[in-house]
């Protein structure tokens, strides 16, 4: 009978040992479970928005008549206003139409030419442009081209003599950068080149052509619906 009891011990014993080797070795065994990585969803540039923006120009204009021409001379300022546009996106590729109005202060004035003994000046106190846009998107970095149609008003004023203002209709063209930056906001920075083409100076001693070209360097907030 006592040995029956110790052979039982042992066999007991045995099994034991058995049963938690092979449970550790089936725990050394269980894989380790893998934590999804958090779904992250690109930016999405499709819908509305309505901005503001702000910079400066640059460039050129010249005054020519039968008996001779100033030459060109150097206008610039400041100019600031609203924007408001459509975005499409299809894949990375975004298409949009935007348009905008600024006021200006672009001008400049000469006495050579035409104009000696005297001041002309051309002057643009308001610019328009209705553009269509082509950018890839990069997530939330959008690098565009653009262009379209240009209009403002080309005053042409002669010291003393008199002064004409024109609307004018042109043609823009560009390129920029935009950026979602928080929530619904963005921010661009962009350079237009702007042409209102010629307008007639009837005020002024001699009928006239005056031109108006320019360079913009402009950025914008948005906030997008």
């Amino acid at each position: 009978m006592k040995r029956l009891i110790l052979a039982s011990v042992a066999a007991l014993a045995t099994v034991t040992t058995i049963g938690a080797a092979n449970a550790a070795d089936i725990a050394r065994r269980q894989p380790i479970p893998m934590t999804a990585p958090a779904y992250y969803a690109p930016y999405n540039w499709t819908g509305f928005y309505v901005g503001i923006n702000g910079g400066g120009g640059w460039g050129s204009s010249e005054w020519s008549s039968l008996v001779g021409s100033t030459g060109s001379f150097d206008v610039s300022g400041g100019l600031v206003g609203g924007t408001i546009g459509y975005n499409w996106q299809l894949g990375q590729w975004v298409f949009g139409l935007e348009g905008d109005i600024d006021w200006s202060d672009i001008h400049g004035s000469t006495s050579s030419g035409v104009c000696i003994g005297t001041s002309c000046e051309t002057r643009n106190n308001w610019l328009g442009t209705g553009r269509a846009r082509i950018g890839y998107a990069f997530d939330r970095f959008l690098p565009y081209v653009t262009g379209g149609v240009a209009f403002g008003d080309v005053k042409a004023s002669v010291a003393g003599f008199g002064s004409t203002t024109d609307t004018n209709a042109g043609w823009t063209l560009g390129g920029g950068i935009e950026a979602a930056i928080a929530g619904p906001w963005t921010a661009k920075i962009e350079y237009l080149y702007v042409d209102l083409g010629n307008t007639s100076c009837s005020g002024c001693v001699l009928s006239t052509n005056v031109n108006f070209h320019t360079n913009i360097v402009r950025g914008g907030i948005n906030y997008r619906f």
